[in-house]
Order: C-alpha cells, then sequence, then structure tokens
C-alpha cells in the first residue's frame, strides 16, 4: 500500500533538477583598437609588442575595436589579422563598432559582434553641461570586497563596483580585478587590473611587489618592463598622464618607475 501511494505521489509532487546553470559571467579581454590598416606592417609592429611579453597576450581573449577602423580594415585584411592571431594563441572572439560589412564579415570567421564597454566617469565640465533626470533612483556608493585569505595560483577574485582589498598574499598565476584601487596587503606575484572600466584615477597599492602584470585602466606593465628597483618594496601604481608609474612609498618625490 505504502509502495502504491510513493508511486501515485511520484510524479506530481517530483522535481526536476537540471544538469546544468546559468549565470552571468564577467570577463576580462584584451581590446585591440585598429586606428589604420590591418596590413602587413602593422602586423609586424604587434608582432614586435607580442615577444616583449608574451605571458600577456599567450591564450589572451581579444576583441577587435573596428569604431575607428571603419574605412580602413576590409573583409580580406580581417580574415588575415584574425588568422595572424589565433596562429599567434590569442583567442579572438568578438568585434567592437565597425560597419556592416565588417560585422558580416567577422560573423563569417566565427566572431560576435558586441556593444561598446563601459565608460569613463564624465568629467566635471560634463556632468554640469547634461541635464537632470526627472526622477533618480537614491545614489549607491562603490560595493568594495574584502578577501582576507591568500589567493591562490589559478584563482580569479574581483571587485565589480569599488575597491579590491586583499589581507594576505597574492600567488603567481592569480588575478586581481577592480573596477576601483585594488589594495594588497601581503605580497603581490599574480596579476593586478585596476580601474578596468576606465577609471584613470584608480590606484594599485601593495606591502611587496613581485607582480606578473599590472593593469590601470587598460595601460598595463609586465614583470620584464618593472624596474628591478622596485621589487618586494611597498609601492603606488597610478597614471601620470599616459604613462603607468610605480612609486615605492616613502619617496621624496613622484618618480616614473615604469621601466620604460
Amino acid at each position: 500500500m505504502e509502495a502504491q501511494e510513493a508511486r501515485g505521489r511520484g510524479p506530481r509532487g517530483a522535481t526536476t533538477v537540471r544538469p546544468y546553470q546559468i549565470r552571468g559571467r564577467f570577463l576580462t579581454a584584451i581590446a585591440l583598437r585598429l586606428e589604420g590598416p590591418a596590413d602587413q606592417r602593422m602586423m609586424a609592429d604587434l608582432d614586435a609588442q607580442i615577444r616583449q611579453t608574451p605571458q600577456f597576450f599567450a591564450d589572451a581573449p581579444m576583441v577587435l575595436d573596428l569604431e575607428l577602423a571603419a574605412g580602413a580594415v576590409t573583409p580580406e585584411d580581417l580574415a588575415s589579422l584574425v588568422e595572424h592571431l589565433r596562429f599567434r594563441r590569442i583567442s579572438v572572439f568578438a568585434v567592437q563598432g565597425g560597419t556592416r560589412e565588417q560585422k558580416a564579415a567577422a560573423a563569417t570567421l566565427g566572431l560576435i559582434s558586441i556593444p561598446a564597454g563601459r565608460d569613463a566617469p564624465a568629467r566635471g565640465a560634463d556632468r554640469e553641461e547634461a541635464p537632470a533626470p526627472a526622477a533618480t533612483p537614491a545614489p549607491t556608493g562603490p560595493v568594495n570586497r574584502l578577501v582576507t585569505s591568500p589567493v591562490r595560483s589559478g584563482q580569479t577574485i574581483m571587485a565589480e563596483k569599488g575597491d579590491l582589498i586583499v589581507v594576505g598574499t597574492v600567488g603567481s598565476g592569480a588575478e586581481l580585478i577592480a573596477a576601483g584601487n585594488i589594495h594588497v596587503y601581503g605580497q603581490l606575484r599574480g596579476r593586478a587590473s585596476a580601474g578596468v572600466f576606465g577609471d584613470e584615477t584608480a590606484r594599485i597599492f601593495c606591502q611587496s611587489l613581485d607582480a606578473e602584470l599590472l593593469s590601470i585602466a587598460g595601460l598595463y606593465h609586465t614583470s620584464e618592463s618593472l624596474d628591478p628597483l622596485v621589487r618586494r618594496l611597498s609601492v603606488q601604481v597610478l597614471l601620470r598622464g599616459d604613462r603607468l608609474c610605480v612609486e615605492p612609498f616613502g619617496q621624496p618625490q613622484p618618480r616614473d618607475r615604469s621601466g620604460q
């Protein structure tokens, strides 16, 4: 009797458990902004940069930004460029901007078309000229993220709407990503990318620098381009104009430690 009851209730009360989940996922990608023809000269110059920082480009996801190259890159040029990059283990997966013809050519190459990324915060003059909306929601402040354990190789920790604070060591092969600043109270050996949505005022602070990559608002340095004199020192990393500077704490005056 009990067995029959259970069979009778089963179809009505059963809960279907799907063997998968659908979630949003943030992806950090390199954007290659083309400002002229994708010819052999451009590819040779790009190859030289890849040789200088191979670990930055190896297996990296890349977006081709065609916004400034509407009339300069033909479908044939685009196909050659994508083949060129993929042969060098760069995973081109999308285009941004461009003409209908360029987007159609990209689709035949297996690339998707994506909208432009988030813009940097508006500057003062722009904010003054913008008309006030009729009704605005209550402003929300930055959402900072605190990590109180070591970040190990292969881990990616992100603060999408604020600062990222790590109390502990960041191991080689680990990655820190933040919309705002990054603070590391320990040794930084992996990758750190601050201001990833274009905030040029963002900074990176760490107690002991031995990073594989440092990036602020898209400008970056790899371990090869860092001044050896700043290694294992307490430093801050910031933008000064178009230069990414690494400055030890306690310096009497700002000094460009970019290694260039």
